[in-house]
């Protein structure tokens, strides 16, 4: 009984648990490897056939490795309250999906490595809360979009970024121009096919960019490469801090590239791929004065165009040159035509007039230019007075040409002049090759017969209008002498030449010979018919629809009428009552009696009978007395 005591007074001596004591570390995920014993606490799982990620992960972690795994999808809850995560690996997966704030509360990490995975895209959510992230590795994906905000939380600390093996055609160069403190930026193997100038010039930190292997042809000059002593380094001097990778390209050599040209360099193996003098040299062995550009040539410019008030006006100039030029408009005011309401301007020089009106009229001047210098042409164009207002419903049509729209007629004499007219303003016509005839969409073409020129194999004819810069080619018997054109467009004016193929005796190769040319313009296309409303439409059908049902419960009645009329006025269903009789005969043997008679039968054939004696006489009802 002494030890009780002694027990009771050595309880207040043990030691009690404390409230901060660490909570118990969750359980190691099956297959994974944890260092729990001392911080930092480490979940290693690679290659451990993972489908997803473990639940059971300790949220106290700050390295998680889930490496060659076939993990597929990184859901909001897989990793959810690890505030202390500092490395997290996910490469190698199967990953297809990262779901908007799955790495909200990741506020610490500082390394994220997504690669070998198969995103396609990356949305402005899927890496928020990140903004303490410095490197950044989405490389061997499928990436082919990224949003202009998916870097914003970390565009401040990001230090790696790469993108590379990739089917990215476009970046948000915008937002990569906001990584002031990025270092290495990997953009390789991917579909670039341009670059926009002055896309790197805040990216001060930047030592190592790399664009191997993408669709780029030129490379514009970029502000952060004249700040670099690596410009006009002599050969064999230290290296700068800047590395530039652009190899596997097909880049353009010409004169947009002399400055790239002055980066002397001994270990690149880029090559040009055109222009075709220089397709396949090593590009460090070009000469500088061999970056050569040509200057634009205008090509094609629209004719005198001329069109009323209210339509549309397409005005076309086409040039060539080496950079490619670039086509601008300048209206007969001085001012440069843009897109705009009235007004499209296309790349390939097309300037479209969606409405004209009468001050747009006057001399439009086309230029193109390039690096090399600048070419213009001016077009003409004459906006005449509105057409006529035609009445909506009107439902008059202009005569017909014998009865066809596209039937040939002789030009008449308005046509005439307006082809003279035509004629001043485009290459001279030639009398051998006439226009006879000609319709809306179709004309007749004759030249005479050509004895002078031997071996003649065949005629052909080139064509094209005003408003269509593609020739159309026929190919003709050598025994014709005129063609029907019927594929042509309704008021246009068309530019003609006849030619001779033969064979040159001398060479005994095929040669061609101009017979002549000839300019005419087709007759506008006939005014159809107005077609009547739909409202109109839809009132007549109502109209005969409802004609039809009257129509029809009319007929059922007289049918029923005619039925009753047929059974006596009596329904057709019941038989018609007999008639009363008025008197009776009655075969006796001499005696009268009221006896009833039966009804007669109906009458038979005459045959052989016996006669005998009828007494007859009037019939009486039954309850009525009968006379003494």
């Amino acid at each position: 009984m002494a030890v009780l005591p002694l027990l009771l007074c050595l309880l207040p001596l043990a030691p009690a648990s404390s409230p901060s004591q660490p909570a118990t570390p969750s359980p190691c995920p099956r297959r994974c490897r944890c260092q729990t014993q001392s911080l930092p606490l480490s979940v290693l799982c690679p290659g451990a056939g993972l489908l997803f990620v473990p639940p059971s992960l300790d949220r106290r972690a700050a390295e998680l490795r889930l490496a060659d795994n076939f993990i597929a999808a990184v859901r909001r809850r897989d990793l959810a309250n690890m505030t202390g995560l500092l490395h997290l690996s996910l490469s190698r997966n199967t990953i297809r999906h990262v779901a908007a704030g799955a790495f909200a509360d990741l506020r610490a990490l500082r390394a994220l490595h997504l690669d070998g995975n198969r995103l396609t895209s990356l949305g402005e959510g899927q890496l928020r809360g990140l903004v303490n992230l410095r490197h950044l590795i989405l490389s061997n994906n499928q990436l082919a979009a990224l949003a202009a905000g998916a870097l914003d939380d970390c565009a401040e600390t990001l230090e790696d970024l790469d993108l590379s093996y990739n089917n990215l055609e476009q970046l948000p160069w915008e937002a990569l121009g906001r990584l002031g403190n990025v270092n290495t930026l990997g953009l390789d193997h991917n579909l670039l096919a341009s670059v926009p100038a002055g896309a790197f010039s805040r990216l001060h930190k930047l030592a190592r960019l790399d664009m191997t292997s993408n669709r780029l042809t030129t490379i514009p000059p970029d502000p952060l490469f004249s700040r670099l002593p690596l410009l006009a380094r002599p050969r064999g001097s230290p290296a700068s801090a800047l590395v530039l990778a652009f190899g596997g390209n097909p880049l353009h050599c010409n004169c947009e590239l002399v400055w790239l040209r002055r980066l002397a360099r001994e270990d690149d193996l880029e090559a040009c791929a055109s222009p075709p003098a220089l397709g396949g040299r090593y590009f460090w062995a070009v000469g500088e004065e061999e970056f050569v550009c040509e200057p634009p040539v205008v090509t094609h410019r629209s004719p005198p165009l001329a069109v009323p008030a209210g339509r549309p006006a397409a005005l076309r100039c086409r040039a060539v040159g080496d950079p490619e030029p670039r086509v601008r408009w300048v209206s007969p005011q001085g001012r440069l035509v843009g897109n705009s309401s009235r007004a499209r301007a296309f790349p390939n020089g097309t300037l479209e007039l969606l409405v004209t009106e009468p001050g747009d009229g006057g001399i439009f001047t086309c230029i193109a230019a390039n690096a090399a210098g600048e070419a213009t042409a001016a077009v003409e164009l004459t906006v005449g007075p509105p057409p006529p207002p035609q009445l909506a419903n009107s439902t008059s049509c202009d005569p017909p040409r014998d009865g066809d729209p596209d039937a040939l007629t002789p030009p008449s004499a308005a046509s005439a002049s307006a082809a003279a007219k035509a004629a001043d303003t485009g290459p001279p016509t030639d009398r051998g090759v006439q226009v006879t005839e000609h319709g809306a969409t179709a004309a007749l073409v004759q030249w005479p017969d050509q004895r002078p020129i031997p071996g003649i194999r065949m005629y052909q004819i080139q064509y094209n209008s005003s408003a269509d810069d593609i020739l159309v080619y026929r190919m003709i018997p050598a025994d014709s002498r005129s063609f029907l054109l019927s594929d042509l467009a309704s008021g246009r004016t068309y530019d003609l030449c006849v030619l001779a193929v033969y064979e040159d005796g001398a060479t005994g190769l095929t040669a061609t010979r101009p017979v002549g040319c000839a300019r005419f313009s087709t007759e506008p296309a006939l005014r159809p018919c107005g077609a009547p409303h739909a409202p109109f439409l839809g009132g007549t059908m109502i109209i005969a629809l409802g004609g039809v049902i009257v129509a029809s419960v009319l007929v059922f009645i007289f049918v029923l009428l005619m039925r009753y009329k047929v059974h006596g006025g009596q329904p057709p269903g019941k038989a018609k009552a007999p008639a009363p009789v008025s008197s009776v005969c009655l075969q006796t043997n001499g005696a009268l009696g009221p006896t009833l008679a039966p009804p007669a039968p109906e009458p038979a054939a005459p045959r052989a009978h016996t006669v005998v004696q009828l007494d007859c006489e009037p019939w009486r009802p039954s309850h009525e007395p009968t006379g003494p």
